[in-house]
């Protein structure tokens, strides 16, 4: 944990940069995820606009909400947590101000090249090569910043968050440049060097590891952390910690295939996926009983902490999202959920309640730590976002669950002839409603990350805390 015990003065500017453009990019991405949410509801919205059609800026909400708003919080929490868990000073600090900037740059590039058009068409992998090339710059220097950090470390131990951050670090890295490998034709045109079934087999196995250390490893690092030192106890257990990262590290990079059930790739493959899928189940619940526990003694601190409540409500997604993938998995439940809205509202699960929840507590601890406050600005606005971050994700993942299941028993349906019961003019009608009520949702939850700015803005412009206090556990 947190230990006050001849600390170095670390380096909070870089760890600043990335949290406070991580509120900001979390609102741009949220914002174009409402704009595309309204137009699936009202396609009039698109304005007959080229650069604003649902096809070129899905994939720019995606790339937002992912590697902006979730690339930029998990890199400055790596920077401060393997800060204050090595009580070493980060390594090579003009390297690691060049991550930062190198990410703006990846990112700006992003926001401008998808909307024009220019795109790989590959899922979470759509950037074009020269700005793949950026990515893997930026991420090599991350990796030497982090692990050079590591490397000198004043601690023989190494926490278990740091764990997850380097596994994190290091399958992103290879995943990035293994699905990447493309031929240029063009300044922002290239083909990937694979072909047909292979092509997607590699796709997918980078697209479920995405999710699986982007979105999972990454956010669990950042879990093992911030739980501990919010609820001012230790983790749980400590050796349960350490069984959750190498399962979860070994059956992850095998669950892939699932996204390809009842396609061109073989049958075999399609059942590992599927396996190892539900094999998964085993090392998430591990996790998130961990992480839960670790309340054990202090649950009265539910009813007067609201970031601690952001934290425990995202375990309890990411419980609900890890288990419901699995079962997803399944080649007959798969029949029924794929290629639906249940399969959005699955994702948006793990997305909303689970990554953004606990990259929202994240920055509430932070915050007033790295801009020498004693806390935020205001508490009620907190409690305030938690509930409308909560309603919001009900709202939207409840709405595309009713619809998902109700598409796919429609497009199942078929006559006593054989022929099918509806079109797909009559499915998408009767959808619409639940997409209006998913608008809903993201708008809430939308107006959650407003209000967020508006209090991280009011903390960063009160105050100093004189008298350095910092309200944290010390290290055991």
């Amino acid at each position: 944990m947190e230990n006050a015990v001849a600390s170095p003065p670390y380096n909070y500017r870089v760890v600043r940069q990335f949290t406070i453009m991580s509120v900001v990019w979390g609102i741009v991405g949220m914002l174009v995820g409402v704009l595309i949410a309204a137009q699936l509801a009202w396609p009039v919205l698109n304005f007959e606009i080229p650069w604003l059609t649902f096809g070129r800026l899905r994939p720019l909400h995606t790339n937002a909400v992912i590697f902006a708003f979730g690339g930029c919080a998990l890199m400055g929490t790596s920077y401060y947590v393997v800060q204050r868990t090595c009580n070493a000073v980060l390594a090579f600090p003009r390297l690691a101000a060049f991550t930062f900037w190198g990410w703006q740059a990846v990112i700006v590039a992003a926001a401008i090249s998808l909307p024009l058009g220019f795109t790989s068409a590959k899922e979470y992998a759509e950037l074009e090569w020269p700005i793949d090339i950026l990515i893997t710059l930026v991420w090599v220097a991350y990796a030497i910043v982090f692990f050079a950090t590591i490397a000198r470390r004043k601690q023989a131990h190494i926490y278990v968050a740091n764990w997850f951050y380097g596994a994190f670090i290091i399958a992103i890295a290879l995943l990035h440049v293994v699905n990447n490998l493309e031929i240029p034709v063009s300044a922002m045109k290239s083909y990937s060097v694979y072909s047909g079934a292979i092509d997607a087999m590699v796709q997918w196995w980078y697209g479920h590891n995405a999710v699986g250390f982007f979105l999972t490893a990454g956010f669990l690092g950042m879990m093992y952390y911030y739980i501990p030192v919010q609820a001012q106890r230790p983790v749980y257990s400590y050796r349960l910690s350490i069984v959750h990262f190498w399962a979860l590290i070994a059956v992850y990079m095998w669950a892939g295939p699932h996204h390809l059930h009842y396609s061109s790739l073989p049958d075999w493959a399609q059942s590992v996926g599927m396996v190892f899928s539900i094999v998964l189940l085993a090392p998430s619940w591990g996790g998130m009983i961990n992480g839960m526990m670790t309340l054990s003694g202090a649950w009265h601190k539910l009813r007067t902490d609201p970031i601690i409540r952001f934290m425990i409500v995202a375990l309890s997604f990411y419980g609900m999202s890890t288990f419901e993938g699995p079962m997803m998995s399944i080649k007959t439940v798969n029949a029924l959920s794929h290629n639906t809205d249940w399969t959005i509202g699955h994702v948006h699960s793990g997305a909303l309640g689970w990554v953004a929840m606990i990259t929202i507590g994240a920055i509430y601890v932070m915050i007033p730590r790295l801009f020498d406050r004693k806390q935020m600005y205001s508490i009620s606005w907190i409690n305030a976002h938690f509930w409308l971050s909560t309603i919001g994700t009900v709202l939207y993942i409840a709405s595309m669950w009713v619809s998902g299941i109700m598409q796919g028993l429609m497009w199942r349906a078929v006559n006593t002839d054989g022929t099918l019961t509806y079109n797909f003019v009559q499915e998408l009608v009767e959808r619409q409603p639940f997409y209006i009520i998913r608008l809903l949702g993201g708008v809430i939850f939308l107006a959650g990350m407003l209000l967020m700015a508006v209090n991280v803005y009011k903390t960063i412009r009160g105050n100093r805390d004189v008298s350095g206090a910092d309200n944290v556990m010390q290290a055991a």
